[in-house]
């Protein structure tokens, strides 16, 4: 695919200055006191429908305004200015039923456009000016309810989004615009659509222009009105690898200013911002507070701060606005253009990044119909509402990520999925951390990524079916936004050892890097984590396998992430949770000391390293790294005397710990999150040590050091420290 030669020409203003956006449309037309009549020409003289404030028709009843306001805001120093076409999709004509016009009349937009460029740069033959094909959210949402007794339904879904915005971004392409602007975006999932349709696009043209990405903060929250912060949103678009993103609409440039700092702190591409004239006033001319002066110095400030490379206005703002801003910003440098990071950065409604300082990510596994009864039970019985409090657990348990899946022979796993993500969408304390889509059905998989505005994971793809099919879902993926699980399988099945696992994993990073073009970052090789302690002699080497396996992969893979499926290990003790959690923290030690990135795991059912009873500890890691052949035999005696008895977190912990002195009762409170004597202790700590703050700097802050320290080495996790 050849790139246009707008990314050069914009690329090299870029370095040099800021570029400039126009201004407000349709606070432009408003000045014209336009009437009923000049919404429609001879072929809509008998439509049914008002038609008055459909401003996009005005690209065909009357061009000669369109022209004109673009004129204006070119000679007001506009490079770009953006057709007229921001509800020209078939879902937002519907509210005229005119959906039979949308080739028509963004036909219409770019032409007008082209002709006012054309106009201008005869006047100006030094001029470069740019057609933005302007690409608004349409009226409906994808990722919220408009009926708030049925917080699963959706007015729309992404794949009438996704063909609504095709059939407009294909003839924007094809009538000639220099790149396209995708704005005002106030549902991720929305948007989201529109790159899927703007990538089919692309790759049937045979031709990638620029794309712009402008988000709306709705309000002080600092959040869209589908509920994601601006880092989130970046992290949900970026693989779209635009021109720039920035926000534009609701707010005026001083309120914007800190979600601009927040993209720029992150993203890896040109920021943009084109802001209201302030907030609304319904007594003032443009409808909005602002002078031109006002919104040049307001956005002049943020950009003498270097963060900002594209300018413009958007409601309320007029050619003198655009004019004031170009003045104030012209001998301003603009903002430098970052490396990428090269990391896995994740999103629900908040961000989830993948980095040193996150040394291991926990992805609950109780979503799971395969191996949650608790969870199928309640699918079956179509009780999701309560299965939304699966996910709930998970979440406030500490897991970072959660992993849903609808296997099961006797569901409809597609509608299962759709219903159920489409439910977290409605719970904020949820759906803030982003979706693991787990599936083994590819139609589930995309049933998935049609649900959620985040950047989320596949869980997964593999080599089972040949390169080819691997190749195209692996594509299909990246198109949606998602990282992606690839499991240690190839065409001869399961990798079982070390050197399958490793082989396989090697083979699929090369294709998916070299050949598909994923991120390295956005690959999570999971080895096959598989039941130790069967009695069976081939088994027992599978734990320590996987250990050397991630060690390796993680090695000849640079930038790659591993996962793996924790509670597999210790199946064959179904049960006994007591040895369960303790082959669950054991193999997770060793397995992050190898390299392991995250583990899909119930977050409620791990033990602290260093609290497993030391002869239970040592028999077994015998098994988990193989140490000797009599190492099953020996364990499964051992785990007898545990059969049916409550985990120490369950029972509220034996209380031989109460005889230790003060200080190691208190480390030992926090280390287990135990609360039943801390108002005791604490108390007693306060009269031996005099004052409440010794008490805080003394034992407390000893006890918390212990956890970091645990924390640190692997020994503890997430979940245990929030506890």
């Amino acid at each position: 695919m050849r790139t246009s030669s707008a990314f050069g020409e914009i690329a090299e203003i870029l370095r040099q200055r800021h570029l400039i956006l126009d201004g407000g449309m349709g606070t432009m037309i408003q000045g014209y006191h336009l009437q009923e009549g000049d919404f429609r020409n001879q072929g809509l003289v008998s439509h049914a429908k008002p038609l008055k404030g459909n401003n996009d028709l005005l690209n065909l009843t009357r061009p000669d305004v369109v022209r004109e306001i673009h004129k204006s805001y070119l000679l007001a120093g506009s490079d770009v200015i953006e057709t007229n076409t921001f509800s020209s999709t078939s879902i937002a004509q519907a509210d005229y039923a005119l959906e039979g016009l949308v080739t028509e009349i963004n036909r219409a937009g770019v032409r007008v456009a082209k002709e006012a460029v054309a106009e201008v740069v005869r006047e100006q033959p030094k001029r470069r000016c740019f057609v933005a094909g302007a690409i608004g959210p349409t009226n409906r949402t994808a990722s919220l309810s408009p009926d708030v007794n049925n917080p699963a339904f959706r007015a729309v879904t992404f794949k009438q989004l996704e063909d609504s915005y095709y059939e407009q971004a294909i003839i924007l392409v094809q009538e000639g615009v220099d790149l396209l602007l995708v704005e005002t975006i106030f549902d991720t999932l929305n948007a989201k659509a529109a790159l899927f349709a703007i990538e089919r696009v692309f790759n049937e043209t045979g031709v990638r222009l620029p794309v712009m990405v402008s988000v709306t903060i709705t309000d002080q929250s600092g959040r869209t009105l589908s509920g994601q912060t601006a880092q989130a949103f970046w992290y949900s678009i970026q693989h779209s690898h635009p021109l720039s993103v920035g926000i534009n609409c609701a707010l005026g440039a001083h309120e914007m200013r800190p979600y601009l700092q927040e993209l720029a702190a992150v993203a890896n591409c040109y920021i943009s911002c084109y802001p209201n004239a302030g907030l609304p006033n319904p007594l003032s001319d443009t409808g909005y507070d602002e002078k031109p002066s006002d919104t040049a110095s307001a956005l002049g400030e943020i950009a003498d701060d270097k963060l900002l490379n594209i300018v413009g206005g958007c409601c309320g703002t007029t050619p003198e606005h655009i004019r004031a801003i170009r003045d104030r910003v012209t001998d301003i440098i603009p903002r430098p253009l970052p490396k990428p990071r090269g990391r896995l950065a994740l999103s629900g409604l908040e961000p989830l990044v993948i980095a040193p300082e996150n040394p291991f990510i926990l992805v609950g596994e109780r979503t799971n119909v395969t191996g949650s009864p608790k969870f199928r039970k309640l699918i079956e019985d179509n009780n999701f509402e309560e299965a939304l409090s699966v996910a709930r657990q998970q979440v406030d348990n500490g897991a970072n990520i959660i992993d849903v899946n609808f296997d099961e022979g006797l569901l409809d796993s597609e509608a299962c999925m759709t219903k159920f993500l489409n439910l977290v969408a409605s719970e904020p304390d949820i759906s803030r951390v982003p979706i693991m889509i787990d599936s083994s059905k590819w139609s589930v998989l995309e049933a998935g990524l049609q649900c959620v505005q985040g950047k989320a994971i596949v869980n997964s793809i593999s080599l089972k079916e040949g390169e080819e099919k691997f190749k195209e879902q692996a594509r299909k993926v990246a198109q949606y936004g998602a990282a992606m699980v690839v499991m240690a399988f190839d065409e001869k099945g399961q990798a079982a050892t070390k050197a399958d696992k490793v082989r396989i994993c090697q083979r699929a990073f090369k294709i998916l890097t070299e050949e598909v073009g994923i991120p390295a970052h956005d690959i999570i090789f999971d080895p096959n984590v598989l039941t130790v302690a069967t009695g069976i002699e081939e088994h027992n080497s599978y734990g320590i396998d996987f250990i050397e396996a991630v060690r390796e992969i993680k090695s000849s893979c640079p930038g790659c992430l591993t996962s793996g499926g924790i509670s597999n290990v210790s199946f064959s003790f179904r049960g006994n949770n007591r040895v369960r959690e303790a082959m669950h923290s054991v193999f997770l030690f060793h397995a992050i000391q190898a390299g392991l990135d995250m583990g899909i795991v119930n977050a409620g059912m791990l033990e602290v390293y260093e609290e497993i009873e030391p002869e239970l500890l040592k028999r077994v890691e015998d098994v988990i790294l193989n140490r000797h052949p009599q190492a099953t035999e020996e364990l499964l005696e051992f785990a007898e005397q545990f059969k049916g008895k409550s985990t120490e977190r369950d029972s509220g912990a034996a209380l031989e710990w109460r005889a230790l002195p003060l200080r190691e009762r208190l480390s030992h409170s926090l280390v287990k999150g135990i609360v039943e004597f801390i108002e005791q202790d604490t108390e007693e700590a306060r009269k031996e040590l005099g004052r409440p703050l010794n008490v805080i700097e003394g034992p407390l802050m000893d006890g918390m050091r212990h956890v970091g320290d645990l924390f640190g080495a692997g020994k503890m996790f997430l979940p245990q420290v929030v506890k």
